[in-house]
């Protein structure tokens, strides 16, 4: 039989939640703002964006790094090392993973792009005094560096790297940690990502893809996913961290168990570029996928918290792929896009709406998707528009989407 996150005979549990994003700096902040339905979405305050087309962002707000990370060390990380740092130290203090013999926690956080703010200022030094480039310069702006910070400031010694998958990097780097603990290379490990790149570049990059929403009379109505009137993503920042660790050694400390992971997939759509394959043919099979790994059936599946954008065709794309995967039970599945609150972090995406996923577990109750007044007769899906519901979930899946074609799914289950 193949092993997979449900019979590999260590079960995998969350023990530990942390967050940094544009709707809140802690978990129950981001949550509350969550249901809520508040918007992170405003302009632009880390560079002056006048003239362009797209003039805001979901930018993270009043974050103070040096409560997680000592002045002195500032400098050696771009902000998007800061972010993570600080989420995963929320993640490590309400797991108490450091209980743990540090040879048995690995880290895994990832993000898509990596030090691009970092890049743009260290390269108009160069332009005029080369010798004045710092020299913390390429530690600060590699990617890599977000798992290895943390694994220097709090001495874990088991496996330590990054993925760079785009927007699905941190979606990846639970699933592939989890692979770790199943494997029994390490028994916990510290997962997740984060993204910086509300930068010039970053902006005018995908602006001028025409990716971005342009809405910029009314900042906090631009992420509509599923809307008839979505006209692109917003870009924003942060992201999240997670423990996960073998359900025995939770036990053992008696550490609080947010939810169990019990699937995760990994595919490509094969297929273009930045464009997801039309009939979500890719997204429906990493759902089937995933789905196999957890060993359920497609309508054991309550909740799912959708890559769901806010793009023309990436929103009809995986929902093409949720109908072709749950047929007619699709209906009764409660989608959703926190998205639409959040922006798209990017690389730091998929582990916010992962944590976000296991919440619904936790409060069995599922957040909107804001500014869905006018829903695409394209996307046939609930997708829980405007105000939260309360309901019985089991089983909640979250998907993630990048570049690529590069997919991941992850599953987790209500924990008795």
């Amino acid at each position: 039989m193949k092993r997979t996150l449900s019979n590999s005979g260590r079960r995998i549990v969350v023990t530990g939640a942390g967050c940094v994003c544009p709707i809140g700096n802690s978990v129950s902040e981001a949550w509350n703002s969550l249901l809520e339905g508040k918007s992170g979405a405003a302009r632009i305050t880390h560079f002056d964006p006048t003239g362009l087309d797209v003039e805001f962002a979901c930018e993270v707000k009043n974050y103070d790094p040096t409560v997680y990370i000592p002045k002195k060390d500032l400098r050696r990380m771009d902000r998007f090392i800061q972010l993570g740092v600080g989420a995963a130290a929320q993640a490590i203090e309400q797991s108490k993973v450091k209980e743990l013999p540090p040879e048995r926690v690995g880290v895994l956080l990832s993000c898509g792009i990596g030090g691009l703010p970092g890049i743009e200022e260290q390269h108009k030094i160069a332009l005029e005094k080369p010798g004045r480039v710092s020299a913390f310069f390429i530690p600060q702006v590699i990617p890599n560096m977000i798992a290895g910070q943390i694994s220097i400031m709090h001495g874990f010694k088991g496996p330590n790297f990054s993925i760079a998958s785009a927007c699905s990097s941190s979606a990846h780097a639970i699933g592939e940690a989890a692979r770790w603990i199943e494997r029994g290379d390490c028994d916990a490990a510290v997962v997740g990502g984060a993204e910086s790149a509300i930068s010039l570049l970053g902006i005018v990059g995908f602006g001028n893809m025409r990716a971005l929403s342009r809405r910029n009379d009314a900042p906090e109505k631009a992420s509509r996913p599923f809307d008839k009137d979505r006209d692109g993503f917003v870009m924003g920042e942060g992201g999240a961290a997670l423990v996960i660790e073998t359900l025995e050694s939770a036990e053992k400390r008696g550490a609080t168990v947010l939810a169990e992971l019990v699937g995760y997939a990994a595919n490509s759509d094969a297929y273009h570029m930045t464009s997801p394959s039309e009939g979500g043919e890719g997204a429906g099979q990493c759902m089937k996928l995933a789905l196999a790994d957890a060993g359920i059936r497609p309508d054991e599946i309550d909740v799912i918290n959708m890559h769901g954008t806010s793009t023309g065709q990436g929103d009809i794309a995986e929902s093409r792929g949720i109908q072709a995967v749950y047929g007619d039970h699709a209906l009764k599945i409660n989608c959703t896009s926190s998205k639409s609150m959040t922006g798209h972090l990017l690389g730091g995406a998929g582990v916010v709406e992962a944590m976000f996923s296991a919440l619904y577990l936790k409060h069995q109750i599922v957040s909107p998707t804001i500014n869905l007044d006018n829903q695409d007769e394209k996307c046939p899906l609930n997708y829980t528009a405007n105000k939260a519901v309360k309901r019985t979930i089991k089983y909640a899946m979250s998907n993630s989407f990048g570049f690529g074609g590069t997919n991941a799914t992850l599953i987790f289950k209500k924990f008795n």
